[in-house]
């Protein structure tokens, strides 16, 4: 059988809720191990042959950085891992991944630092280790660090260029007070810009941070559990503990609106943000899946107030809600790209009613069952490569440390009530959670 139409037929019959499948979603045996030195590696064996993709997951992202001034070094290391090391200077580690075909890269965000490959399996054991070796043994000097940090600020103003770039830098530092998603995973601009000087804060942020407690390998695709374990424990297993983990501030409950404007320097169209406080992520909360669910049924593409806003009557060239999850305290968002600035106050008021009817009428089974059956189904056929089966469970692994959360997260969805959408609605999306944003462009 192929390995693609093997994939299919298994997603099918978890679709289907067969017997052998109907307590879990997840189609692939999963195999986990802890190093004596606290280095978690779960290993997914699938069909997919002669590929493998090699995920390095490092549970710190700008979560961690929690001493003021100091915003930006998780990503700032997403840079700076690949300088290499003595027995593999960035040139070097960039010729062999060349030489074996494979591709590299990484991505920082607010909980998670990740590192990952895709390549022929036969090139397993050289891919592990030259990981080994720049997880263990990164060395950069003064002058590499000041350039890198150089071309990160180069990054931020790039960035800034965006007018939603712009909009989340300011939502973030109006809605939080305390805690460290106050400021975007690049940091804060005057923090990036005095990272040049924080050479030896950054030394000790990798010997904080970079420790076998702290990183997850993910390991998927064409792969024999056994022979993949012998070879990290061969060369990760010198990797000394020593993780310290930050002491992040618990944000305070906010108690009433907050609102700002911004005024973006470029031409745009003007941007309502209405950014609500949540809930961290817990694969067993009913009213934080019943939240996720809301987003989609109030705010998706086949809600009532896409119609009119969006192909009726045309104020907004965008509408939507982001349902995050985080690791602490993320913010529920709820924007509008709207055409005309004196449509301002009219789109506002269209999503408060939006909110307000599912605060008071339960969303029709039928309409919530689809959107359920539509999000089991997303979930599944992403899982059809190595890649993307690393990528989608990188993120739960961030901010659980395993996968286990991934079954009972959808069990809770699957379990979802329009009566539940309703209490999520009232707990979540009030006044007294909000912060409120418009973003203007020079030409408004």
């Amino acid at each position: 059988m192929k390995p693609i139409a093997a994939g299919l037929c298994l997603l099918c019959a978890v679709l289907a809720g067969s017997p052998a499948m109907s307590e879990t979603i997840f189609p692939y045996k999963v195999h986990t191990a802890v190093l004596a030195n606290g280095l978690k590696v779960i290993m997914i064996p699938m069909e997919s042959p002669g590929l493998v993709a090699y995920y390095s997951v490092v549970r710190t992202g700008s979560r961690d950085e929690v001493e003021p001034g100091r915003s930006g070094y998780a990503h700032f290391f997403e840079h700076m891992m690949f300088r290499g090391t003595k027995k593999y200077p960035g040139p070097v580690y960039d010729s062999i991944v060349t030489s074996i075909g494979a591709s590299a890269n990484a991505f920082t965000s607010e909980d998670i630092t990740a590192y990952h490959l895709n390549f022929a399996a036969e090139n397993l054991e050289k891919v592990i280790e030259v990981e080994s070796d720049r997880f263990q043994n990164l060395s950069y000097d003064l002058p590499g660090f000041q350039t890198e940090s150089g071309a990160i600020y180069g990054e931020y103003r790039k960035g800034v260029t965006n007018p939603y770039e712009v909009l989340d830098e300011k939502v973030r530092d109006l809605a939080f007070d305390v805690h460290t998603y106050k400021h975007t995973t690049i940091g804060f601009e005057r923090d990036i810009k005095a990272m040049p000087e924080g050479y030896e804060y950054s030394i000790g942020f990798f010997k904080r941070f970079y420790r076998p407690e702290n990183v997850v390998l993910v390991i998927v695709g064409d792969i024999r559990p056994d022979a993949v374990l012998k070879l990290v424990k061969k060369y990760y297993s010198s990797w000394e503990k020593g993780y310290t983990p930050s002491d992040v501030r618990q944000e305070p409950p906010q108690k009433a609106e907050r609102s700002g404007t911004v005024s973006y320097p470029g031409k745009t169209l003007p941007i309502l943000d209405m950014a609500y406080k949540g809930d961290a992520f817990d694969p067993a909360s009913t009213d934080f899946a019943a939240a996720t669910v809301f987003g989609d049924l109030a705010f998706g593409e086949t809600s009532d107030i896409y119609k009119k806003l969006y192909i009726q009557e045309q104020r907004v060239d965008e509408i939507g809600a982001s349902i995050p999850l985080n690791r602490d305290m993320p913010l529920f968002e709820i924007s509008a790209r709207i055409k005309k600035e004196e449509d301002l106050p009219a789109v506002r008021e269209e999503i408060e009613k939006t909110i307000a009817s599912f605060q008071s009428t339960p969303v029709d089974a039928g309409r919530l069952a689809g959107v359920k059956k539509r999000r089991r189904y997303e979930f599944l056929m992403n899982l059809d490569t190595p890649d993307r089966v690393a990528a989608h469970l990188a993120y739960i692994v961030a901010m659980t440390g395993g996968i286990e959360a991934v079954d009972a997260w959808y069990a809770t969805l699957a379990n979802v009530t329009p009566e539940d959408i309703v209490n999520a609605a009232k707990k979540y999306f009030i006044p007294e959670r909000r912060t409120i944003m418009v973003l203007k462009g020079a030409a408004q």
